[in-house]
């Protein structure tokens, strides 16, 4: 045999062979459990649920002074410094905020550690005793990370509360918890003084701005609160030392509150020991973590998915650069032309995501190639399809010396939006769908790997292994979780299902967390204890086991509706096929059980409308016009029946009408929370009269 054919040969048998391995290769195992009966899997590599991954810890304080003595001089937080803010208005005459931002400045983990502990100190000697709870009512900041540790070093429980959170859900979140202490921002300061003759038990707020606004004083004159500087806390604690209290590994770390997308909001109680558990499950799923890690963190830090990324991060000696969705790229909405965004600035190499930022970085890197004319958009549709080849078993496109040119020639331009140096993706809070999945893969160049858990789980359930490239998939049960499928007969899934069993999914593990505060009746209602000492919740997804022993999120017990004519929709299902429209910015299917179809709210893209526009000649300077155009309107109910043929929707599933809406929907609007799930309830009632129309 000649050695060309050899060298053709070898590489041909190694791709098929590495193929098959990955394809046949089994990542969760069946398992005899307790609780209701059922289809349960665990990890392949551990045979009990995993609680700390660090010897002698069991507790997030003990984690963080453990990695603070360990590497005192290496960065941790970083904020970058503002430069200037201006404000710009569009030709429609709206205006923008814009910001200049300088480079990242950093504190190590010695100056952090010291931080944290006079911050501890000083929230003692301003009045804050044992057994209260203080509340982190802020957006993601090197401060937020700072009250947490130093409360942790108090055993204080923190009470966590988005920014986004309207009044009576705020209102209900801090009364129900019988918070003493608010630790918050400026912009939350004025939310938390205009309704401050509703909360009862708060004593003291600690602002984060050193800049407390003015209507404050009046406040704090009044003798009803005591506000403070976070700088000040800070220098108090310095000047008079208190010893820590430190938790035990059943003390309640936090009560996180749900961004309520139905209601209002439940406190969910989570031990050191529920959010230590994920936390070291992690640690055996991302390979290499550690101190070469730097970590971009902008998602909110009351979310659990975050807290507990930044957690492992500072655990592993990594540094952690804070930023925002809004000037997360070079070409982010609150971004000054000419200014870096926090990606290209910071450089991470990991991130987290959910689907709805991803879906935008996808878009607004194809929209840039398909504004291209030339070779360059050749050369991307190409490279594309070759890595797409690869991945989906072509040997060929997997060569070594092709893949890197495709680097050099496409796909670096592509990396360079997040930074250049991108290694893992993180997405949890949503389904991701499978076409962003795949896009970003293959143009980053790096494994996404998609997760499914709950606030009530620690966010802990089930995550995609680093070689795992499927896609729709949320890999298989954590180390520190086993999962479980039991019957719901109502719509119609069974574990004896063929050709893969399928149900509720139920997770239980030391990250299950202890229940609802002050709730006992939803607690029993979805928390269980068996007689084994394992304590499971049931989520009210719906799930298949694939046979490799991963898990695909099919439906959603409270999303599935019952047509006229006895068809069932799932309305997330169809959701998350119709993104695949390029005009869609957001979307709620809506079904009427007393209609044989369903409709649909769209919250409209605007860059993509307006490309469209252009095109098509229509002139148009008021986007709310735009949007009721009648030809608009068929355009992009069109695309997303192309969307639904494509993901192969029954002819009940595509929305018969359409309603387009010129406004993004946002946390701040209150239509989805602050991790961008739609509130239901809330967009059904503001656009009812809407939705009257499209079924009248």
């Amino acid at each position: 045999m000649t050695p060309y054919l050899v060298g053709l040969l070898v590489p041909l048998v190694f791709g098929l062979i590495v193929q098959n391995t990955k394809r046949s290769k089994k990542r969760g195992l069946p398992v005899d459990v307790g609780g209701d009966p059922g289809y349960a899997i665990r990890n392949r590599r551990f045979q009990t649920p995993i609680t700390s991954w660090w010897a002698g810890v069991s507790t997030l304080a003990e984690l963080f002074e453990q990695a603070c003595k360990q590497h005192p001089h290496k960065p941790l937080l970083g904020t970058r410094k503002l430069i200037s803010k201006e404000t710009e208005t569009s030709p429609d005459g709206r205006s923008f905020e814009k910001l200049h931002l300088g480079e990242y400045e950093w504190m190590t983990y010695g100056r952090t550690f010291e931080a944290v502990c006079n911050f501890a100190s000083g929230l003692s000697n301003l009045g804050h005793k044992r057994g209260e709870r203080a509340a982190i009512f802020a957006d993601t900041r090197e401060e937020w990370f700072i009250a947490l540790q130093g409360c942790f070093r108090r055993n204080i429980s923190v009470v966590t509360i988005y920014s986004s959170l309207g009044e009576e859900a705020l209102c209900h979140s801090l009364n129900e918890t019988e918070v003493t202490t608010v630790i918050c921002g400026k912009k939350e300061l004025t939310k938390l003084i205009n309704i401050s003759g509703q909360l009862d038990t708060v004593e003291r707020v600690i602002c984060m701005d050193d800049e407390i606004p003015s209507n404050a004083t009046l406040v704090d004159r009044s003798g009803s609160w005591v506000i403070r500087s976070f700088a000040d806390v800070e220098r108090i604690g310095r000047q008079n030392g208190v010893e820590a209290e430190l938790p035990l590994a059943s003390d309640v770390a936090v009560i996180m509150y749900t961004s309520g997308s139905t209601g209002l909001p439940k406190g969910v109680m989570m031990t050191h020991a529920n959010v230590l558990s994920t936390v070291s499950a992690v640690m055996t799923i991302v390979p290499g973590l550690g101190s070469q890690d730097s970590y971009l963190a902008y998602l909110p830090l009351a979310h659990i998915l975050e807290l507990a990324a930044e957690n492992i991060i500072a655990a592993v000696g990594g540094s952690i650069g804070y930023g925002s969705p809004l000037t997360l790229t070079d070409t982010s909405s609150k971004i000054k032309k000419g200014t870096r965004g926090d990606a290209v600035e910071l450089s991470p190499t990991i991130m987290t995501a959910v689907p709805a930022i991803l879906d935008r970085v996808r878009d607004g890197v194809r929209k840039k190639v398909d504004s291209n004319r030339g070779l360059s958009k050749v050369l991307f549709n190409l490279a594309y399809s070759r890595r797409l080849s690869a991945i989906n078993g072509n040997w060929l496109g997997a060569w070594g010396l092709e893949r890197v040119m495709w680097n050099l020639l496409v796909f670096r331009k592509v990396k360079a939006v997040l930074g250049g140096r991108i290694r893992f993706i993180l997405s949890g809070g949503a389904p991701l769908s499978a076409q962003t999945q795949r896009f970003i893969n293959i143009c980053f160049g790096a494994p996404i790997g998609q997760g499914y858990g709950l606030t009530e789980t620690c966010a802990g359930g089930t995550f995609c292994e680093f070689d795992d490239t499927s896609v729709g998939r949320v890999g298989a049960p954590l180390p520190c979780s086993f999962v479980k499928l039991v019957d719901w007969p109502e719509g119609g899934y069974l574990t004896s299902d063929s050709p893969m069993p399928r149900g509720e999914i139920v997770i239980g593990g030391p990250n299950v967390t202890l229940g609802y505060f002050k709730n006992e009746g939803k607690t029993r209602e979805v928390y269980k204890d068996d007689d084994r000492g394992m304590r499971w919740f049931h989520t009210g997804d719906i799930g298949q086991f694939h046979a490799d022993g991963c898990l695909e999120i099919i439906d959603r017990k409270k999303d599935i509706v019952k047509l006229q004519h006895g068809e069932y929709v799932s309305l997330g299902k169809v959701e998350a096929a119709l993104f695949a429209s390029p005009y869609v910015d957001n979307i709620m299917v809506y079904a009427d059980p007393f209609h044989n179809y369903c409709v649909a709210l769209v919250a409209a893209s605007h860059p993509a409308l307006e490309e469209w526009a252009s095109k098509q000649g229509i002139s148009c300077t008021d986007f709310v016009e735009l949007c009721d155009r009648e030809e608009t309107v068929k355009e992009v109910h069109n695309s997303l029946v192309k969307a639904s043929k494509a993901a192969r929707l029954e002819k009940f599933e595509i929305p018969a009408k359409i309603k387009l809406l010129p406004d993004a929907w946002t946390p701040e609007s209150g239509l989805v929370t602050a991790a961008l799930k739609l509130k239901r309830d809330v967009i059904k009632k503001a656009f009812s009269e809407e939705l009257n129309k499209l079924y009248g």
